[in-house]
């Protein structure tokens, strides 16, 4: 086992690495909008499904197309397979919704709280860094992260472990040291296998892959989760 598995229950992490779309910042007016237009309640699911599925493709193929181009072409097969004709103008609205995205309610509270205990943060999101960035500050998020990472930087979507590994190599410290903490299955899983430690965000409509190893904390809320932390010797 894993050194950093042993000895995780006794420590803080160096680093805590936090996804950002739906652990960080609430898409439910997105999914509102999108299963409003196409007149079905599981529209922006299918649409999600789909972005994580062709992003994979693209890991797989050795290509490499931004979030927000995988996003878009994800949005198109949509219409295709619900049978809607929306128009591309209000498909590529739908998908820039992303950036008008708020924080969660306990997303400040938080942080405020992890930031007053003295821990390291930064942020690693598939999404693009010209748009991520300007939208973690414009939503008041960037002043409690050092660093900012995209998968931009290496050309590789989450759950590939390049992104955790270039991360925690421009932030100086190993991989075991980091905890990821996301509120998705396959966050978890990738970060996991990658060698790095991981806390879960149950949010509503979460869970996590059964086959993969589990992580050390899990909790509904970034309030809750960290007070656990601070809790860590």
């Amino acid at each position: 086992m894993p050194d950093n598995i042993l000895n995780s229950s006794k420590s803080r992490p160096a680093v805590l690495l936090f996804d950002v779309n739906e652990t960080l910042l609430d898409l439910s007016d997105m999914q509102r909008a999108v299963n409003k237009t196409f007149d079905n309640e599981l529209a922006f699911k299918l649409w999600f499904s789909h972005l994580l599925e062709y992003a994979l493709v693209e890991n797989a193929t050795n290509e490499y197309h931004t979030f927000s181009e995988v996003g878009q072409a994800a949005m198109k097969m949509v219409t295709k397979v619900i049978g809607q004709d929306v128009p591309e103008a209000k498909q590529k609205e739908l998908v820039e919704m992303v950036k008008q995205t708020q924080p969660h309610p306990d997303v400040i509270p938080g942080l405020k709280k992890l930031q007053e205990a003295g821990f390291r943060m930064a942020t690693l999101t598939n999404s693009p860094s010209k748009s991520s960035i300007p939208h973690l500050e414009s939503v008041g998020l960037k002043e409690f992260f050092e660093e900012t990472f995209s998968v931009d930087s290496v050309k590789k979507f989450k759950p590939d472990s390049s992104p955790y590994q270039y991360a925690a190599d421009q932030l100086g410290v190993q991989l075991g040291d980091v905890m990821m903490v996301a509120a998705h299955g396959w966050d978890m899983a990738g970060a996991l296998r990658a060698g790095a430690r991981a806390a879960f965000l149950s949010r509503p409509g979460q869970t996590l892959y059964p086959l993969a190893p589990e992580p050390e904390l899990t909790a509904p809320t970034l309030s809750e989760l960290a007070d656990k932390l601070v809790k860590l010797g």
